[in-house]
């Protein structure tokens, strides 16, 4: 799956979950779901935070060997995986391998810390649903 056409299908699938697709699959038009849930990962439910709605997309990269150290998302945020392979670990030990084409809805509140241990690097889009003048993140100190 090329880069754009993987961007282009998480927006799709992201602004249009609903009963109804907002776009209707056509002999010309594709479209293929990669995520619809009402939890995270670790099962537990998201809820936005209160405020002026802010959307945020980011283009995460991380090098081999490389890792995001521990942190936080105080607000809910839904990633597709680009390329590589991330290994995700939460403070209580749960582990989620991600690979290339993996979809999901990111822990809230949670801390956790990424790790690229392939020999690629990792590229993944995140999406943050969260309000004007709120952290996406937040540094967690290493215990």
């Amino acid at each position: 799956m090329n880069y754009w056409n993987a961007l282009l299908s998480f927006i799709t699938v992201v602004l249009c979950q609903s009963a109804v697709l907002a776009i209707e699959p056509t002999s010309s038009v594709k479209v293929t779901p990669v995520l619809k849930t009402e939890t995270s990962w670790d099962g537990q439910p998201i809820v936005y935070p209160p405020g002026q709605a802010e959307i945020t997309g980011l283009i995460v990269e991380i090098a081999p060997g490389a890792e995001t150290g521990w942190h936080l998302h105080p607000v809910p945020s839904f990633g597709l995986m680009l390329a590589g392979e991330l290994t995700v670990t939460l403070r209580d030990g749960q582990v989620k391998i991600l690979k290339a084409g993996d979809a999901l809805a990111e822990v809230v509140n949670v801390a956790h810390n990424g790790r690229n241990l392939g020999t690629v690097p990792v590229k993944l889009i995140v999406f943050y649903a969260g309000a004007v003048g709120q952290p996406l993140t937040i540094e967690q100190a290493v215990k």
